[in-house]
């Protein structure tokens, strides 16, 4: 019996391990962000594990005065009945991104499964009766607390693999002497860039780009060992930070001898702790290239703008608004086909017509046509990238659904981007909605961004869908101050209710902007 009860026990904490592990995959199997996660969510867990607690207290001073082979006999259906009631329950859950089992993942499940195993053992080896109410217990709220310990021992071996790999990969970036390496980062715009920078090298150039948001050593040591080949030319990596340190550490792996700085914001602002330590980091693309390579950077940006470059490498400046750029864009015009503008460098001016929208996406094509002029690419050849541009998915991507036009923002949103959206969505005809959770890792600015954000709506939108009550209070609060007439502002709790809205009221000839999609971790 005591075996049939462990089983029990084991069964019962497969499906919490599996949300702890997920929610500890998407705070980025960092222990101080999951914890900052389990400090905002631990009403909502208390509400999902209050029934399972319930019952097992209400059974358990119901049973006080039975023997402990009775209790064991109780705990034993108990455990199994809640444990099928959790499978069942799990089985009707949709996840927005769901947990990826990687090898890391493996890991650490091995680990959890040995932690847990161990503790529940011991409890039942004692053998008494409390013992036997800890290890139902053990299955609810074990598995959040047992990621403490997993993480400080996985993270010692995920470390030496880490460097094991980077250095052997490193050895293997090295023998490809005449490769032209890019580097590309910023606090947004990062992926659109390298998508666009991509396909008008890709003009002239057997171009390599790093894969979906591969912006981390892993990520791109994966993308190299897999993907790159000797007939490549160019490597376009995208260099994602989070932390102080990032970049350099990303810098001296890589070694590009082209960096972009696309832009510097409040992003990770919760990691990094000051503005400054952004500022700082994020510029290391450019103060660690080498001296005869070349630096590329946002300078309607006026944190970029305003930096002191300590490196003596060649600089050129791209800007929509800033006048005095060396490469900037005039003549811009946004339609539900796309945009069209003029790319002024100098005495030369080339007209430019995409599928892309928004001013951000203009900006990404002019770093790409920086990067691409000073190889050599043609006028003709760029004009031809970009006009044969895909649309980037999730980011200002113009798409068609059950009949109705959406622009897919959905890619995590920032204050500038966010702002952009709204500015291509006022252009749009007829009625405009937008449905957005909201932005997140704005540390202590994320109230202020987001009540700035409901601010920026008044003009722009017609019918607002706001997703996630707790979240989204700021942008309710912006919609107030602003003036916007709040009988066309709707608050829901999931993104399926925001489509069932959608369904029954926007018309064909309306446009929808999706603003932002959490990851589960942070869908208040």
């Amino acid at each position: 019996m005591k075996f049939l009860y462990f089983l029990m026990v084991v069964l019962g904490a497969l499906v919490p391990f599996r949300h702890a592990l997920h929610m500890f995959q998407q705070n980025r199997y960092e222990l101080a962000r999951y914890s900052q996660w389990i400090e905002v969510n631990i009403e909502g867990g208390a509400r999902r594990a209050a029934i399972p607690t319930a019952v097992i207290l209400a059974v358990a001073f119901a049973c006080v005065h039975l023997d402990t082979g009775m209790i064991l006999i109780l705990c034993t259906v108990l455990a199994g009945v809640l444990s099928v009631w959790e499978l069942l329950r799990e089985k009707r859950q949709v996840y927005i991104k769901p947990l990826v089992v990687t090898n890391r993942v493996k890991r650490q499940i091995l680990v959890l499964a040995i932690l847990y195993a161990a503790i529940q053992l011991v409890l039942l080896w004692a053998y008494r009766r409390l013992n036997l109410w800890l290890m139902l217990g053990m299955c609810y709220f074990g598995p959040w607390i047992l990621i403490y310990p997993m993480g400080w021992i996985t993270e010692p071996v995920e470390n030496a693999i880490k460097r094991w790999y980077v250095k052997k990969t490193k050895e293997i970036l090295g023998s490809y002497t005449g490769l032209v390496k890019i580097g590309i980062t910023g606090s947004y715009g990062k992926t659109s860039t390298k998508n666009v920078m991509q396909t008008v090298l890709s003009q002239q150039f057997n171009s390599l780009m790093t894969p979906a948001s591969y912006n981390t050593p892993m990520g791109i040591t994966r993308t190299i060992r897999e993907y790159l080949k000797p007939i490549h030319e160019v490597f376009v990596c995208e260099m994602g930070a989070d932390h102080v340190g990032d970049i350099t550490e990303l810098m001296r792996y890589v070694e590009p001898s082209i960096g972009v700085v696309t832009s510097i914001g409040p992003q990770h602002l919760q990691t990094f702790k000051t503005q400054e330590n952004i500022i700082h980091e994020k510029m290391q693309m450019i103060e660690l290239l080498p001296k005869d390579g070349l630096g590329i950077l946002n300078y309607d940006n006026e944190f970029i703008r305003n930096y002191k470059i300590n490196n003596p490498v060649k600089v050129v400046t791209c800007a929509v608004r800033w006048p005095d750029a060396d490469y900037r864009a005039e003549n811009i015009s946004f339609s539900s086909s796309g945009s069209s503008f003029d790319i002024v460098h100098g005495d030369e001016r080339a007209h430019m017509e995409t599928k892309l929208l928004g001013e951000l996406n203009i900006l990404n094509i002019l770093f790409a046509t920086a990067a691409a002029r000073y190889l050599g690419v043609s006028w003709a050849k760029i004009q031809r990238g970009v006009r044969e541009m895909k649309q980037v998915e999730h980011r200002l991507e113009q798409k068609e659904i059950n009949g109705l036009h959406f622009i897919d923002d959905a890619f995590n949103a920032n204050p500038t981007g966010a702002a952009m959206a709204l500015s291509v969505l006022s252009m749009m005809p007829g009625k405009r909605w937008i449905v957005t959770p909201g932005m997140i890792e704005l540390s202590s600015r994320q109230e202020e961004l987001n009540r700035a954000f409901g601010a920026e709506m008044k003009g722009r939108v017609d019918e607002v869908i706001l997703v996630g009550r707790k979240q989204t209070e700021p942008i309710n609060e912006g919609l107030k101050l602003s003036g916007f007439d709040l009988a066309h502002v709707r608050t829901v709790d999931t993104e399926k209710e925001a489509f069932q809205i959608l369904w029954h009221d926007a018309k064909p000839q309306d446009t929808i902007l999706l603003e932002n999609d959490l990851p589960d971790a942070f869908n208040q």
